[in-house]
């Protein structure tokens, strides 16, 4: 077969759990005996380019690094993806595989996509699940997990507080009705989006049916996400459950692990490897760890990318608090053949994520390298450990809880950190993953896991 991986950031300019899924995705197909290219939008290039990376072909297609307002929303096709549109059809896929929607590849690119002959499948490695959630967490106000019912003015008033209002006028502005807001919506800047914001929350629901009607299949990495697209009436024979995975050689090290009974002498050594960006819950991991007491042997390291702004800024608030803190360093990014070393280094790695991820893959990656996890207690992770058995599970946002966690490790080391060791479970790789897919890539049944 022929099969093309759609994702909306890849190698070399973007190194995220989703492209390194991807990447190890194909390279598994590769070695199945399938041709397997990626295709990607590039907001830094004028003209279509063509490269290797990791032995796969990448293609990559211009899009505005500042899209229109239209564009953003979906409804226009962005500048550029034209480029992807005659590409496909020029390709002959056999299957064309959309790995989360982005500016640049969204419903107008799975309608090329099925317009050239291709199977379509979807994967949603992100919460927003297709075009359902607008905050893009699933996290009701920021605050709890949501229960993924779409409800037009519930939706809109949260996803209106998400972009800075005060909850009042976020509250008042849910209550336009659609119509009304496709009218006055089309002014032009934030109050624009804003007294649009119902409308909007309409017609993604328009565009995730003509999505779930166009797709094969769509692919989450949750049960809980499962859930959700069946209560918001998806079709069921085409929402699968396909768990995230690690890359071989790192769940070999699960095979290979001490299963020791002590820690290492000294504080416990806490990390956290991942984007300085809220809703990895980098910022309440850094005000529960402000909460411990100055005397437990604790040391806690930030790892992980500012590439963005607002990342930049999260990363320099955390320094700032910590400047005098002896207990905290934070460090750069971990380049990729040094991440199983880097975290067999710290007695437990902390996951406080503020939103239904999949994974995240950091979380699993630890699991295989013998370290048990403080995580949140919604995602992929979650759904792999039992809290108190082989981690604890805090509740995202949860910032007392999470302190709670750190005291306990730094207490009581041999009943807490010793103890999940001895119960850790061993994740799934992408073999695994891969092997899944095939039945979805030739219009099989899936097998249920």
């Amino acid at each position: 077969m022929k099969i093309v991986q759609a994702v909306g950031w890849y190698h070399p300019d973007s190194l995220g759990g989703t492209e390194i899924y991807v990447s190890s995705l194909a390279r598994q197909l590769r070695g199945c005996g399938h041709e397997v290219v990626v295709a990607a939008p590039d907001t830094t290039i004028t003209a279509p380019r063509v490269y290797e990376h990791d032995g796969c072909e990448v293609f990559r297609y211009p899009i505005p690094a500042s899209p229109t307002r239209e564009e953003a929303q979906g409804d226009a096709v962005v500048r550029g993806a034209e480029h992807l549109h005659r590409w496909l059809a020029r390709a002959g896929a056999d299957v064309v595989h959309f790995h989360t929607f982005v500016t640049g590849l969204g419903l107008p690119e799975v309608h090329a996509a099925k317009d050239a002959g291709s199977r379509v499948i979807v994967t949603t490695h992100a919460s927003s699940l297709g075009f359902m959630c607008q905050r893009g967490t699933l996290m009701l106000q920021g605050r709890a997990l949501c229960d993924g019912i779409v409800d037009v003015q519930r939706c809109a008033a949260c996803a209106l507080e998400h972009r800075g209002a005060p909850g009042p006028v976020a509250a008042a502005l849910s209550y336009v009705p659609p119509p009304t807001g496709a009218v006055i919506g089309r002014m032009p800047g934030p109050a624009g989006t804003a007294l649009g914001m119902t409308d909007l929350i309409v017609r993604n629901m328009g565009r995730q049916r003509a999505m779930l009607a166009a797709v094969d299949a769509f692919v989450v990495l949750t049960g809980r996400a499962a859930e959700m697209m069946l209560a918001n009436g998806s079709p069921p024979a085409k929402i699968v459950v396909n768990r995230l995975g690690i890359r071989e050689h790192d769940s070999a090290t699960a095979l290979k692990r001490s299963r020791v009974n002590g820690t290492a002498r000294g504080p416990v050594r806490v990390g956290y490897v991942g984007r300085f960006e809220d809703v990895k819950g980098v910022a309440d991991l850094a005000e529960a760890v402000s909460r411990v007491p100055q005397d437990l042997p604790l040391h806690v390291e930030f790892r992980g990318p500012a590439q963005t702004l607002a990342e930049r800024q999260t990363r320099a608030d955390i320094e700032r608090m910590f400047a005098s803190d002896r207990r905290v360093s934070v460090g750069d990014a971990i380049a990729p053949p040094d991440v199983q070393n880097v975290l067999r280094s710290y007695d437990v790695l902390c996951c406080p994520s503020r939103c239904l991820e999949g994974g995240p893959t950091v979380g699993l990656e630890a699991l295989a390298a013998g370290v048990p996890l403080i995580a949140a207690s919604a995602g992929g992770v979650a759904e792999v450990l039992e809290d108190g058995v082989n981690g604890r599970l805090v509740p995202p946002g949860d910032v007392d809880r999470l302190a709670a966690a750190l005291q306990e490790v730094a207490s009581d080391p041999d009943g807490t950190i010793c103890r999940w060791k001895q119960h850790l479970p061993i994740p799934r790789t992408m073999r695994d993953v891969a092997h899944d897919y095939l039945p979805l890539y030739t219009g099989q049944e899936p097998v249920a896991r």
